[in-house]
């Protein structure tokens, strides 16, 4: 099993809840990492990553990307879909009607659209000819995830820094049916040593940076499952769409892994994408909805490239000033709760608003009523039309949702509807002090807001999904 993203955020755990594929993962993940942080063999800090944020699922879900991934599969399963591996694209074209994509085992597939989801290395990214503009941020790593007897505490995290650019990091995985003490070990590697190690080379190195940074000298490794060389890179794409042609995920960013963010990013853009794909193949929008998904998730990767290459410059500074800053000053503070609730409300992604993009433009109404057009929803309580209770995140990934402060409102519906049709469903908030009609978009993002008893949603919805179609019927 061979996973580095280890850390399912609170939203990427909302979108997973939304579509029916969260599982057993809650109750087999770790629920938020309980850091230790030493410098030159001190102890300076104690603080909790990924604790609950107010208005979120519960915390950080510390789980194996390929655990993610196996229960995304099952899901699919549920709808008789199965995915296909060991083929690779050769190479893609592309035309008025759609995408030809040439497998390396000869074959060929024609579609109406063509996603990259493959990676740094992308083959769809290259095929589209995107740049992919960045740099290196940080030194080579070794990362060995490795069955381990030793003195580190089950329930911890660790992290060792010494001097201004060495940090080791030391956190068991959580518990699978095979490997109920799997460590996973992060450390710096030093640039002018080999460029290459094999699995005993990384191992040894792991051992001795134990010994080193750690001050541990018994450390028994009994099975080797995985280990790797890299460098930290910030590259992000040029663009997300050349025409039928997206990109997602790692084939549209890289960066530090400092945070825990990639793979929520990635989950995000593939929602972001789908539900705009969705519209325009059910003919109820115009093919210009798709340039709103760059718009939309563009500038929002590029802010957590930045955070996140500066966040990791800071731990890995040279500079001795920069050193002192973080040992006296950033590291003490991460003992503060009101530290660590800003840490997990900035990692948890719940804040991350469209607000000013091409679907929630920028209202003059400066002390407008929150949430506005483009931020998130929490998950609410709500009543169907027959009565029935329910939570918005059950009604939503699949289609969209008007929720009305009180039984009414028939004409904002129906002018909705005319867009919409049967993909629109509305209920009725329960005791959240709604006082407005909320259409809340399938990514549980606030697409417009207004009185229950007009029709202004159509003006968005006319804007938005560029042409009224005809309203889908079945």
């Amino acid at each position: 099993m061979r996973s580095r993203a280890l850390a399912l955020q609170s939203r990427g755990i909302e979108v997973l809840d939304r579509l029916g594929a969260l599982g057993d993962l809650p109750a087999r993940a770790k629920n938020a990492l309980d850091f230790r942080v030493y410098v030159d063999g001190r102890f300076l800090a104690s603080f909790l990553f990924g604790g609950p944020v107010r208005g979120g699922p519960s915390g950080m879900h510390g789980m194996p990307q390929a655990e993610i991934e196996r229960q995304l599969r099952s899901r699919l399963g549920e709808f008789g879909v199965s995915v296909e591996w060991g083929s690779q694209l050769g190479d893609a074209t592309q035309d008025d009607s759609g995408v030809t994509a040439l497998l390396t085992n000869g074959s060929a597939i024609r579609g109406s659209w063509l996603v990259g989801c493959d990676g740094a290395h992308s083959a769809v990214r290259k095929v589209a000819g995107i740049d992919f503009t960045g740099e290196p941020v940080a030194q080579r790593f070794v990362l060995a995830d490795v069955r381990v007897g030793w003195s580190g505490d089950r329930k911890l995290a660790y992290a060792w820094f010494e001097g201004g650019n060495s940090v080791l990091f030391a956190l068991e995985l959580p518990d699978t049916s095979d490997s109920p003490d799997l460590w996973r070990f992060l450390g710096t590697f030093p640039l002018e040593e080999a460029e290459e190690l094999d699995d005993d080379g990384v191992v040894d190195h792991i051992r001795r940076m134990l010994r080193e940074r750690a001050r541990v000298e018994e450390v028994e490794i009994r099975d080797v499952r995985w280990t790797s060389t890299f460098r930290i890179q910030r590259r992000l794409a040029d663009s997300y769409r050349r025409q039928r042609f997206f990109l997602a995920g790692d084939a549209a960013h890289i960066h530090s892994p400092i945070g825990g963010q990639g793979l929520n990013m990635g989950i995000g853009d593939a929602e972001n994408l789908a539900w705009k794909l969705a519209l325009v193949v059910r003919g109820l929008a115009d093919d210009a909805l798709l340039d709103t998904y760059e718009a939309e998730r563009r500038p929002f990767a590029s802010r957590i490239l930045s955070g996140t290459t500066k966040a990791t410059r800071l731990i890995l500074t040279e500079k001795p000033l920069g050193r002192l800053f973080r040992d006296r000053v950033v590291i003490p503070l991460t003992n503060l709760s009101v530290v660590q609730r800003r840490i997990a409300e900035a990692a948890s992604q719940l804040k991350d608003t469209y607000r000013g993009g091409p679907l929630a433009p920028q209202s003059d109404a400066r002390f407008a009523r929150s949430p506005r057009p483009g931020d998130r929803i929490a998950d609410l309580s709500c009543e169907l039309e027959d009565g029935t209770l329910t939570r918005l995140y059950n009604e939503l990934a699949r289609r969209w949702v008007m929720v009305l402060p009180s039984r009414g409102g028939n004409a904002c519906v129906a002018a909705a509807r005319e867009f919409l049709g049967d993909e629109l469903l509305t209920v009725t908030a329960v005791d959240h002090g709604v006082r407005d009609a909320l259409l809340i978009r399938p990514d549980a993002h606030l697409a417009w807001r207004g009185n229950p008893t007009s029709t202004s949603v159509s003006g968005w919805l006319s804007a938005a999904l560029a042409e009224p179609a005809a309203p889908f019927v079945g």
